[in-house]
């Protein structure tokens, strides 16, 4: 009987890979359904075992089969690991992705599954931790603060109970990687934190997931109850978020476990002290956790050897938008930002030229063409005003209008602000205000001006287009210094530097000078 491996990640499924599997069942194949290997243009993608290894053929249909099976097809690809997409990639986190059946508990131990919890048990919890530290290991969820440094701390803290909480409310637009790998390799995340568990001493655990995850969430409860007995005494058990933005903040989170209204707590206490029901809690994101297995397993320098400065080891890096080749890029830091978006990302789609990059979701910031030459790298991007936050790259032609992506920054923390504290709940609002009137005072705007408040100037004058432009900059400061939380702290990001590389949207000077050079 012939094999052959079709995905059931949902952007697979959401692409017609049921009825492509449906199709060759019918046909008399074994079909064995997997993760998706991470390129979307090829889905739905079937590989077919021929003589122990697997020939692909993407994208086809359910009536391209019969031209599959006789090897006819002209959508054949051959060993997708020969693939431009793929042959480049470094893959720690997702070398099980598209390759094994997630829930196959045979298949996780056959391609190397639990070696790094059992190397784990062998070592004293403060080993375990030193070994993540020596890795260089950093979160994948936006702050790229240290891993092992937040386990230490959970470590250190004596208490009669700790957790472990797994952030997997992956919100960003553009971002997949975490609903990805919860749906095509569940156990690399529960024995990630099973490891967790052992470093700190906690014998619980939390994975929290939105609720626009339906497959993530049943792949991730089934996984959690096949695996009970290879991780005890260590459990798991998952929680679904309803949707909030704000909920992807760490002290939120917790509040939503918690059973409570999604909202930021104020810091110190830090939660590695008191967090989950008042007690230590390491919170990690699914990256993070997920990446913990290599390091046990292969050890903390094969890691830490990969990357670029103090960007250890890789990064999933998620390309979408307006692209070519929208998926998913593990590989080390240290790659440009335009190897990214015009080798591995093949340009627009749309075939027009790239005007604008987002970086790091919809609180990234915006960069132009002339800073494609910017290395994947945490200080890098902080240097130029950006950050990578969860890896999310979302490409724009030259189409976009700046000043309305500004302007939905400003909306979108309005929406989804938890309400808290002043400068994210109100400055946002005015932030949205603020921008409508700079476009309607835009000399390309002439005449809408009429239609808008009047708002004057200390000396009692209209405000001038300048003048709005100036305390549109002030308002972003103030937000991204007195803000709670991330929310109201990044949404600066995008606005500012739209205003910086894009001024020409805005009305007046093309750029400034600094965004010239």
């Amino acid at each position: 009987m012939t094999r052959v491996f079709v995905s059931k990640d949902m952007a697979s499924v959401a692409l017609g890979a049921d009825g492509l599997a449906r199709a060759f069942a019918d046909a008399g194949c074994e079909v064995v359904r997997t993760g998706s290997r991470g390129l979307f243009s090829i889905e739905p993608l079937v590989e077919v075992e021929t003589d122990g290894a697997r020939i692909a053929y993407g994208p086809v249909g359910p009536g391209d089969v019969a031209a599959v099976l006789d090897g006819s097809h002209p959508a054949r690809i051959g060993a997708i690991e020969a693939h431009p997409f793929f042959a480049s990639q470094q893959r720690f986190t997702f070398a099980r992705c598209g390759v094994t059946d997630p829930l196959n508990l045979a298949d996780y131990a056959a391609n190397g599954g639990w070696k790094g919890l059992e190397a784990a048990f062998s070592l004293s919890p403060q080993e375990v931790v030193d070994a993540v530290k020596a890795s260089g290991l950093r979160g994948r969820g936006g702050a790229g603060f240290p891993t092992g440094i937040k386990w230490q701390t959970v470590l250190d803290t004596d208490a009669d109970e700790k957790f472990i909480v797994c952030n997997a409310d992956e919100g960003d637009s553009g971002t997949f990687a975490d609903r990805m790998l919860m749906e095509g390799d569940p156990y690399c995340l529960i024995e990630g934190m099973a490891i967790a568990g052992h470093a700190v001493g906690a014998t619980h655990g939390y994975i929290y997931i939105r609720s626009e995850y339906p497959f993530a969430i049943e792949a991730m409860r089934e996984a959690i109850a096949r695996s009970a007995g290879k991780v005890a005494p260590f459990t798991l058990e998952v929680r679904v978020g309803a949707g909030a933005y704000v909920c992807g903040e760490e002290t939120a989170l917790l509040d939503s476990i918690e059973g409570r209204r999604g909202q930021v707590r104020a810091k110190p206490p830090l939660p590695a002290i008191e967090g989950l029901w008042g007690k230590p809690t390491v919170i990690n994101n699914v990256l993070s956790l997920a990446a913990v297995p290599f390091i046990l397993a292969e050890g903390a320098q094969a890691y830490a050897d990969v990357g670029f400065g103090r960007s250890r080891g890789t990064m999933p890096i998620q390309i979408a938008g307006n692209v070519k080749n929208g998926g998913l890029y593990e590989v080390g830091f240290g790659v440009t930002l335009g190897e990214l978006v015009d080798e591995i990302g093949g340009g627009t789609a749309s075939g027009r030229p790239v005007r604008a990059v987002q970086v790091g979701g919809p609180l990234g910031a915006y960069f132009p063409p002339s800073m494609f030459h910017l290395p994947f790298d945490y200080e890098a991007f902080a240097q130029a005003g950006g950050l990578i936050g969860h890896a999310g790259i979302t490409v724009f032609d030259d189409s976009v209008d700046m000043a309305h992506m500004a302007r939905f920054a400003m909306e979108f923390c309005a929406v989804e602000s938890c309400g808290k504290c002043t400068p994210c709940r109100i400055g946002s609002t005015r932030g949205v205000e603020l921008i409508d009137r700079i476009v309607a005072k835009a000399p390309r705007e002439s005449g809408a001006l009429e239609a808008m408040p009047q708002i004057r100037n200390t000396k009692g004058a209209a405000r001038t287009h300048d003048e709005e432009i100036d305390l549109l900059r002030d308002l972003c400061d103030t937000m991204k210094y007195g803000s709670l939380c991330a929310l109201g702290g990044f949404t600066p990001y995008p606005v500012l530097s739209a205003l910086d590389h894009f001024r020409e949207d805005f009305g007046g000077a093309s750029a400034l000078p600094e965004a010239a050079e």
